[in-house]
Parts: structure tokens; C-alpha cells; sequence
């Protein structure tokens, strides 16, 4: 048994995204054809209103931690500020993706409510800006986003990391940064229900021991919550699945409850 981790359940992550001030439904990373969301678990809120989304993934569905990503501020614009404190006014611990790429903006995030600030790969200029986050503020506090289209990892435009590296090494990477959380996401996959890449999450599962192993992009239903348990995860980002009902109260409580071995 020497080796083995045994992981007790998958957590469903409710998330939101942010763009031009209203929540909006992902769909295979275009983010400019992203739409406002209007109705969730049979539910219809006001057009994009992302505090009445997250209160009905908590309330209703009883997702109990959620995921912001602010659309806005990953291109370089104005971050919502108000929205994402409004957002973590609401109680549950929130995982906040607002271009974070220096010390003073994960302070800021930590400001406006980010129980762990999220660097992305997409924005990230070197690793060692990463050390210097997680030296900081603490590991703990931190997960790196390995942000992939199509199996690809996308890097920022003048950045020192190369986007020929796999998906492996650099998760590699951000663990030696010192960061507690690694979150991988398929910007393709993301509101396609395609099914996430599970023998790439087995991968860096093996690269990444020790840490909390969050998966995005493409989560289907229970049938992948209980894959992504298999393959070694410890939660999903789950939006599509939610706003349509494939995913239910039920199931992301019986998720809850999977158990699996990992290398």
C-alpha cells in the first residue's frame, strides 16, 4: 500500500463568472459570445444576476464553497470589485480568478473576501512570481489555475514559461512554488459537456501529491464526479451542469461520499 492516498469524496464548486458585471454562462472558452445566465436548477433569476446564482448553488443545491472568476480583470480590464465582495458577503468560502499576478493583488483579493486566490497560468508572467505569492500569504492560500485549451497549456503573451511544456511538469512546478491548491481547467471543454480529460487528471494527481487537486471544464453529471474521485481529485468546478439540473442536490451530496485510492 506504500504510496496510496485515499481520498474521501469530490466537493462540487459552484462557479461564476463574471463579465461586464453579470454572471455569465461559459461555453468552450469564447468569451466574447458568453451569454448571461437566466435559470438555474429550475429557477429563473434577473439576467446575469450573479449574487441570486450564487445563493441558489448554496441554498438550493447545498454547494457549499464557490469558484468567481472575473472575466474582466484575467483580460486586463477593471476588475468588479463591489460584485466579488458582495459575492463573498454571503458566507461560503470562495475561490476568487481575478488576474492575480503580483503580491499586492492577491492582498486584494484577500481583501474582498478570497478565502484562497487563484494565479492562472493564462496571466502568469514567470514562476517566480508565484513563490513570491505563496511566500506571502502562504501556500495555503493560493491554487494555481493550469489553465489548458485542448490539452495545451495557455501561457501569457511575453511570458518565460513555454507553452510546449506538459501539463505534468509545470503543475510540477507550482507545487515546488509552495502552493496548496492546483485547479486544472480545458478552456474547450468548459460548458460542452464533452467530459473532462481523466488520464491527464491521473497524471498530474501523480505530480501533484500531497495537494488539493480541483478539475474543470466539461463535468457532465454524477457519472464524472465518481471518475474524477477515481482519478484522484478532491473537487470540481461545476457551472452548466448545475444551471440545467444533470447535476442535482442529491447527487453532489452522495459525491460527497466517494472514496478512492491514488498514487
Amino acid at each position: 500500500m506504500s504510496g496510496l492516498c485515499l481520498h474521501f469524496g469530490v466537493r462540487v464548486i459552484g462557479v461564476v463568472d463574471l463579465r461586464g458585471g453579470q454572471a455569465v454562462h461559459a461555453r468552450a472558452g469564447r468569451r466574447d459570445l458568453y451569454q448571461p445566465v437566466e435559470t438555474v436548477a429550475g429557477a429563473t433569476i434577473r439576467s446575469g444576476d450573479a449574487d441570486a446564482l450564487a445563493r441558489i448553488y448554496l441554498e438550493r443545491l447545498r454547494v457549499d464553497e464557490l469558484y468567481v472568476a472575473d472575466l474582466d480583470a484575467l483580460a486586463g480590464r477593471p476588475s468588479h470589485d463591489t460584485l466579488i465582495a458582495s459575492i463573498a458577503a454571503i458566507g461560503a468560502p470562495l475561490l476568487l480568478d481575478a488576474g492575480v499576478t503580483s503580491i499586492d493583488r492577491a492582498r486584494r483579493a484577500l481583501a474582498l473576501g478570497a478565502h484562497r486566490v487563484v494565479v492562472a497560468l493564462e496571466t502568469l508572467a514567470d514562476f517566480d512570481a508565484l513563490v513570491a505569492v505563496c511566500r506571502v500569504i502562504g501556500g495555503a492560500h493560493v491554487a494555481f489555475s493550469l489553465d489548458l485549451r485542448a490539452g495545451q497549456p495557455i501561457v501569457a503573451a511575453g511570458a518565460v514559461i513555454s507553452p510546449a511544456e506538459a501539463p505534468e511538469a509545470l503543475a510540477a512546478r507550482a507545487r515546488d512554488a509552495g502552493v496548496g491548491t492546483v485547479i486544472v481547467i480545458d478552456l474547450a471543454r468548459v460548458g460542452t459537456a464533452s467530459g473532462p480529460d481523466f488520464d491527464l487528471l491521473s497524471g498530474i494527481r501523480a505530480a501533484t501529491s500531497g495537494l488539493t487537486l480541483l478539475a474543470g471544464g466539461g463535468v457532465r453529471d454524477a457519472g464524472d464526479l465518481e471518475r474524477l474521485a477515481d482519478a484522484g481529485c478532491d473537487g470540481a468546478l461545476v457551472a452548466t451542469a448545475l444551471h440545467d439540473g444533470r447535476i442535482s442536490a442529491g447527487e453532489i451530496r452522495a459525491a460527497a461520499g466517494y472514496r478512492s485510492f491514488s498514487r
